[in-house]
C-alpha cells in the first residue's frame, strides 16, 4: 500500500522534491499535460456551450495506466502542478483521466522548490480552483476555434498550409509595420559640433547643444570660432541619486538575458526551468514585482555580509499590470547566500543574473555628483557645455547596471569625471569637429524587444511570450536574421590651429544582428486579416480579450459567455469571407515591362516565396515565362522594375572548370555556384553577381575536400551503404538510416554485409521515418502549378483536408 503519491508535471521536478520528502512520499511526473483536444473538429461542441471533448494524448497513454493503478493503491493523492492557471489545469485533467475520489485529493501549490516550501505546501492543501481552470480552458478554446475557422479562409484565399493565431497574427503585425515604418523612413541630416580641450595635460569634451541643419551653417559657426578664446564661465553641481530595477518578471528577465547572455526567449525559459526544477530559483512564469517579506530577509542578509549595512534598502515594488497576482512573487534565488549553482554554464550564467538584479533590487541608491561646465566663445553667443560624473556611493552599481536595447538612448550610463575647473578659466582647444550625422528609423524588434512590445500593449501572458515568439517563425511568417549594412558618405568638417579642413568619410549604417524581419508572406496575410478581420487583429481587441481570461481566473466572468460574445461575431465574417475575390490579396503586382523584349514583368508569391515572372505562357508559340527569386532585403509591395530586371541577369556562367560551366544562381536556399550537377552554397561575403572563376573554383576544392575527409568507406555493389565520419565519430548510413558503429569495430575495416547487418538490427526512429540527405540547393526549374479547387470551408464541427502546397518557380 503506497501511503502518498505526488504528481508534478516534470521528471527533474519530481527528482528535487523526492529529495525533500521522506519514505512515506512517491512522486511521479505526468510529462506534461495528459489530455488535450483531438486535432479534428469535433473537439469543440459549439451548440452545446462551446463543450470541449478532451481525449487522453496517445504519447500518454502509458503514463496515464501507470498513474492511475497507483493512485488506486495511494492513501492520498497530492498534486503538485506548477501554481498557474496551466499548472491548474493539468492538476484537473489529473484528476478526471485518473478518476481521483475528493475525498482522497489533495492540492498543492508552491512557488519555489525548496524543503520550506514543499512542508508548507503540505501542510496547507487546497482544493483545484476551477476559476483558474476555466480561463485556460477558455483560452485554449478561443485559439482552436479562431486557428480552425480562421486557417482554411487563408488557404482559399492566399495560400494552402498558412496558419492564423488570435495571439501570433497580432504579434506579425507588430513586426510587419515596424518593417514598413523602416521602409519609409527618410534620414535627415545635421551637423553636431564637438570639440576637445586641454587642461592640464588632461582632455576635456564638449558639445554644442544645437544641431546645424546644412553644411553651410556648421562651417559659418566654426569659422567664427578661429582666433577664438575659450572661458569656464559657470560650473553647477548637482547631487543625483539611482535606484535599481525591480527584481525579474518573465518578460524582463527574457530581455536583460537577451541583452547581456545573447540568449534567444525560448533558450531563456528553457534554462530558468532547469533552475527552478533543480529549487534553484523561484517560478520563473511571472508578472509580479513581488518579494516575500522571506526572500527581502534573506537579500538583506547576502548584502550586509558582502557589503555592509549602508548598502541595505529594503525595497517593496508594486506591480503596474493590473491582471498581475500579488501573491506570486518575481523571479529570485531561492537561497541568496548561493553564488554559484551546479549545472552548465548557462544555468550558471542566468542564475547569476537572476541573483544580481534580485540582490540589488534590495541595494541602497547610487549618489552621483553631476557637475556641468559652461565654456564661453569670445567670438560669439553660443556656448559649449561638457558634463561629467563622480560617484560618491555605489550603492547598488557594485552589484548590477541594467541594459538598454539598442533603439534606446544610454543617458543613464555614468559618464566620466571632468578634470579640476574653475570659473573664469582658460582653457586652450585641441580641436573642434563638426560631424555630418543622420537620423535613425526605429529599430527592427529583436525577440526580447518584441515581447516587451506585447507586454507593454496588454497582449500575451508570461506563459505565452515564448511560444508565440517561436510560433511566428515557425510558421515561416517571420525571420531571425543578421543583415549586412551598407556603406554611406558622411562629411566631417575639423578646425585645428586655426586651420579649417574638410573630408568626406564613409561609413556602415544599418547593420543588424538577430533581428526580426517579416517574409512576403507576412505581409500579404497581414494585410488580409486587417481588412477582412480586423477585430481579431485589432492591439486593444487582444488585449481585452486577455484581461477578459483574467476577469475569468478570478471568478469576474463567466467563461462560456465571454466565448459566445466571440465566436457570434467571428463566425458571421468567417461565413462572409466566401465572397472575398482571392484575385485581389494575392499580393502579386505588375511591374512593368522589360524594354528589351517588350514582356510583362510581375511579382507574385509561390510556394517558396517571392519571385518574378518575365513574360506569359503562349501555349500557340510554345513559350513560356521564366522565373527569378527575390533576394534577401527584397519585397514584393517595394521591389522596383530595375530591381527585378537586375535578377534576370541570373544565372550567369562565371567560368568553365574541368571543361564544365560554372554557374552563379540563385536557388530556395540562397547564392550558389552549379558545377557538373552539383550545387556550391555561396557563403555571405561572396556575390552571384561578381563572383570570380577563381573564388568559384576554391569554393569547389573546399568541399570536395570536406566531402573526401566525410567519407570513410563505400560499396560499388551498393551505393546505398557508406561509412561516413560525422560529427560525433564514424557511423554508417544505410538508405535511410544512420548507424551506430559497436565498440570495438574499426570503421574502415567494415564489410557490406556487416554494415546491412547492423543497418537490420536498429530499429526505425519513431515519427521520422530515418534521415534524409540535405540537398545543397533547390532542383530544375518548374513553372507555379496550376490552381487547385478551393479546400471545403471548415467550421468547428468538421474536419477540412489541407490541400496539397503549389510549387514554388526555380531562380533562372
Amino acid at each position: 500500500m503506497i501511503k502518498n503519491l505526488v504528481i508534478v508535471e516534470s521528471p527533474a521536478k519530481a527528482k528535487t522534491i523526492e529529495g525533500y520528502l521522506g519514505k512515506d512520499f512517491i512522486v511521479k511526473s505526468s510529462f506534461g499535460h495528459v489530455r488535450d483536444l483531438p486535432k479534428d473538429n469535433n473537439a469543440i461542441d459549439i451548440e452545446n456551450g462551446f463543450k470541449p471533448t478532451y481525449v487522453i494524448s496517445s504519447d500518454k497513454k502509458e503514463v496515464v495506466a501507470q498513474l492511475r493503478k497507483l493512485a488506486k493503491e495511494a492513501e492520498t493523492v497530492w498534486l503538485a502542478s506548477d501554481d498557474d492557471r496551466e499548472g491548474e489545469a493539468i492538476s484537473w485533467h489529473l484528476t478526471e483521466a485518473l478518476n481521483l475520489n475528493d475525498s482522497k485529493t489533495r492540492r498543492i501549490v508552491f512557488r519555489e522548490i525548496t524543503k520550506n516550501a514543499i512542508l508548507n505546501a503540505i501542510s496547507s492543501p487546497r482544493s483545484i480552483d476551477m476559476d483558474l481552470v476555466n480561463a485556460q480552458q477558455a483560452r485554449r478554446i478561443l485559439d482552436r476555434l479562431v486557428g480552425f475557422e480562421l486557417s482554411p479562409v487563408l488557404w482559399k484565399k492566399i495560400k494552402t498550409g498558412l496558419s492564423a493565431g488570435r495571439v501570433q497574427s497580432v504579434a506579425v503585425r507588430l513586426v510587419v509595420e515596424r518593417e514598413r515604418e523602416i521602409e519609409k523612413f527618410k534620414a535627415e541630416a545635421s551637423f553636431r559640433i564637438t570639440a576637445q580641450f586641454d587642461v592640464q595635460g588632461r582632455t576635456l569634451e564638449a558639445e554644442l547643444p544645437t544641431k546645424y541643419k546644412t553644411e553651410e551653417e556648421a562651417q559659418a559657426f566654426l569659422e567664427k570660432c578661429i582666433g577664438a578664446a575659450y572661458t569656464i564661465e559657470n560650473l553647477e553641481k548637482k547631487p543625483l541619486k539611482r535606484s535599481p530595477a525591480p527584481p525579474f518578471t518573465t518578460s524582463t528577465l527574457q530581455q536583460e538575458a537577451s541583452r547581456k547572455l545573447y540568449f534567444s526567449v525560448a533558450q531563456t525559459m528553457s534554462v530558468a526551468q532547469k533552475l527552478y526544477e533543480s529549487g534553484k530559483i523561484s517560478y520563473m512564469r511571472t508578472d509580479s514585482l513581488n518579494l516575500s517579506e522571506e526572500a527581502i530577509q534573506g537579500a538583506a542578509n547576502a548584502i550586509q555580509n558582502s557589503f555592509g549595512e549602508k548598502f541595505v534598502k529594503t525595497r517593496r515594488f508594486k506591480t503596474k499590470s493590473s491582471g498581475a497576482q500579488e501573491a506570486h512573487e518575481a523571479i529570485r534565488p531561492t537561497d541568496f547566500s548561493q553564488i554559484n549553482v551546479s549545472g552548465d554554464r548557462n544555468e550558471q550564467r542566468l542564475y547569476e543574473l537572476i541573483w544580481k538584479r534580485a540582490i540589488a533590487s534590495q541595494m541602497a541608491d547610487a549618489e552621483i555628483e553631476k557637475t556641468t561646465a559652461t565654456i564661453g566663445i569670445s567670438s560669439q553667443p553660443e556656448k559649449l557645455v561638457a558634463t561629467g560624473e563622480v560617484i560618491k556611493f555605489e550603492g547598488f552599481l557594485k552589484v548590477y547596471i541594467e541594459s538598454k536595447d539598442d533603439e534606446e538612448l544610454q543617458d543613464d550610463d555614468v559618464k566620466g569625471m571632468l578634470p579640476p575647473l574653475s570659473i573664469g578659466q582658460e582653457i586652450s582647444l585641441r580641436q573642434m569637429l563638426a560631424t555630418q550625422r543622420y537620423t535613425r528609423p526605429a529599430a527592427r524588434y529583436t525577440e526580447a524587444s518584441l515581447v516587451k512590445k506585447l507586454e507593454e500593449m496588454g497582449i500575451g501572458r508570461p506563459s505565452t511570450y515564448a511560444p508565440t515568439i517561436s510560433t511566428i517563425q515557425k510558421r515561416g511568417y517571420v525571420e531571425k536574421d543578421n543583415r549586412d549594412g551598407k556603406e554611406r558618405s558622411y562629411r566631417v568638417l575639423t578646425l585645428q590651429k586655426d586651420q579649417l579642413s574638410s573630408q568626406t568619410k564613409t561609413e556602415i549604417t544599418g547593420a543588424e544582428k538577430a533581428k526580426l524581419f517579416p517574409t512576403d508572406m507576412a505581409m500579404v496575410v497581414n494585410d488580409f486579416l486587417v481588412e477582412h478581420f480586423p477585430t481579431v487583429i485589432d492591439y486593444s481587441f487582444t488585449a481585452k480579450v486577455e484581461a477578459e481570461f483574467d476577469e475569468i481566473a478570478q471568478g469576474h466572468e463567466e467563461w462560456k459567455s465571454m466565448l459566445e460574445k466571440f465566436y457570434g461575431k467571428f463566425h458571421e465574417r468567417i461565413e462572409s469571407s466566401e465572397t472575398i475575390d482571392r484575385a485581389a490579396v494575392s499580393g502579386a503586382r505588375e511591374l512593368g515591362t522589360d524594354p528589351t523584349t517588350g514582356k510583362k514583368l510581375i511579382a507574385k508569391l509561390g510556394r517558396f516565396g517571392p519571385y518574378v515572372q518575365l513574360g506569359e505562357e503562349n501555349p500557340e508559340t510554345g513559350e513560356k515565362p521564366i522565373y527569378a527569386s527575390l533576394r534577401k532585403g527584397q519585397f514584393l509591395e517595394s521591389i522596383s522594375l530595375e530591381d527585378a530586371l537586375e535578377l534576370f541577369k541570373l544565372p550567369r556562367v562565371v567560368g568553365m572548370y574541368e571543361d564544365k560551366e560554372m554557374k552563379a544562381a540563385i536557388g530556395r536556399f540562397g547564392p550558389y555556384i552549379g558545377h557538373n550537377s552539383k550545387f556550391y552554397s555561396l557563403p555571405k561575403h561572396l556575390d552571384p553577381m561578381l563572383v570570380t572563376p577563381e573564388e568559384a573554383i576554391e569554393l569547389i576544392e573546399q568541399k570536395r575536400k570536406a566531402e573526401a575527409e566525410k567519407l570513410i568507406k563505400s560499396f560499388d555493389e551498393n551505393p546505398d551503404v557508406q561509412v561516413l565520419n560525422g560529427r560525433y565519430g564514424p557511423y554508417i548510413v544505410a538508405g535511410k538510416k544512420n548507424v551506430k558503429i559497436p565498440k570495438g569495430k574499426e570503421p574502415s575495416e567494415l564489410t557490406l554485409q556487416e554494415c546491412l547487418d547492423l543497418a537490420e538490427a536498429t530499429p526505425e526512429k519513431k515519427g521520422k521515418g530515418g534521415f534524409k540527405k540535405k540537398t545543397e540547393t533547390a532542383t530544375a526549374e518548374k513553372k507555379p502549378a496550376t490552381k487547385k479547387a478551393p479546400a471545403k470551408k471548415a467550421t468547428a464541427k468538421k474536419t477540412t483536408a489541407k490541400p496539397k502546397a503549389a510549387a514554388k518557380p526555380k531562380a533562372k
